[in-house]
């Protein structure tokens, strides 16, 4: 009984220090932010303990920059919207969508005026001057509106800036108008008076991609399919969590709490199976880019996408949410 019982001792201690060395030998997986946007929500749901793996995180201000730096390979994975991600498939990288949340809120993607603004619809953007973030969610956002508005383009003056930068450019009355995401929006709304001239919600998809190069795929999928997984667990956590949740960003960003909270509470987070519908929506999109010459070549946006990872994140077909 002794022997079996020390025998049984040694096999156990064995398989630890096999899951140990295991550990240790994974490489780092590296993960772009956008404004600590992963890492506060991988924090604050705690799901950054016990990662067999360590993770180097990066800052970027928007998904352009973002898009360029896993295009030059220097992240594996990162978060963007699905017209930026278009943008940097138009680039040329190899890189692969490997999980998309839904994103439903009160604020999201909006186009947004000074509280003091006489613009009241789309329409009166004609001879405007609008900033956007050439590439980002906001700039499609602008498309798409002023084609339902029966404007073009050519209607209006984009200028391109960051948002810090926008921001101060819409304040100042260098600009009349800033299509943005949250928390932009919520910090604008909330912080300037600024007002909605018009929502996204039903112009968009309003998904977020978590996108990862084909190399990352190919070295690390072990990370990677750990960390899609932890990332699916904390915007679940996030649903029932928004004062907690605002409480973490707020400790960050130094925003008052109340800012993140207006958006958590009405913000719900959904996973969504990459389907060929997805793909055919987002194939939509880069049409509409290419049309524009925000493209200045066809994309296929198919080729951008590995399905795997549906299985990965327990996503059977029968859940399939294309949005």
């Amino acid at each position: 009984m002794l022997i079996r019982t020390l025998i049984a001792t040694l096999m156990s201690s064995s398989l630890l220090l096999s899951a140990v060395t295991h550990a240790a030998d994974l490489e780092p997986l590296r993960v772009a932010n956008q404004k600590s946007s992963l890492k506060i929500l991988l924090g604050a749901s705690g799901e950054l303990k016990d990662v067999p793996y360590p993770i180097e995180f990066s800052e970027f201000a928007a998904a352009a920059p973002l898009g360029e730096a896993l295009n030059a390979g220097a992240v594996d994975v990162g978060s963007l919207g699905d017209a930026p991600y278009v943008f940097a498939l138009g680039a040329g990288a190899p890189l692969k969508v490997v999980s998309i949340t839904h994103v439903e809120g009160r604020f999201a993607t909006s186009i947004l005026v000074r509280k003091d603004s006489s613009l009241k619809t789309v329409a009166d953007l004609k001879g405007k001057r609008i900033t956007v973030n050439r590439g980002s969610i906001g700039h499609f956002l602008v498309i798409k509106a002023l084609r339902e508005a029966g404007l073009k383009t050519s209607d209006v003056t984009f200028v391109n800036l960051l948002p810090t930068d926008a921001r101060a450019a819409l304040e100042s009355g260098n600009a009349d108008a800033w299509a943005t995401w949250d928390p932009y929006t919520t910090i604008a709304i909330t912080q300037n008076g600024a007002r909605i001239l018009r929502k996204g919600n039903d112009l968009l998809t309003n998904n977020s991609y978590l996108a990862a190069t084909s190399q990352a795929i190919t070295d690390k999928r072990v990370q990677l399919d750990d960390f899609v997984k932890r990332v699916d667990r904390a915007w679940n956590w996030v649903n029932s969590h928004p004062q907690e949740y605002a409480e973490a960003q707020a400790k960050v960003t130094g925003l008052p709490v109340e800012v993140h909270l207006a958006s958590a509470k009405e913000t719900q987070y959904q996973p969504v199976e990459i389907t060929d519908a997805v793909i055919a929506n987002l194939q939509t999109t880069a049409d509409i880019y290419l049309d524009e010459k925000v493209l200045n070549r066809p994309v296929d946006v198919s080729k951008g996408f590995d399905k795997s990872f549906n299985a990965v994140r327990g996503l059977p077909s029968k859940v399939a949410a294309a949005n």
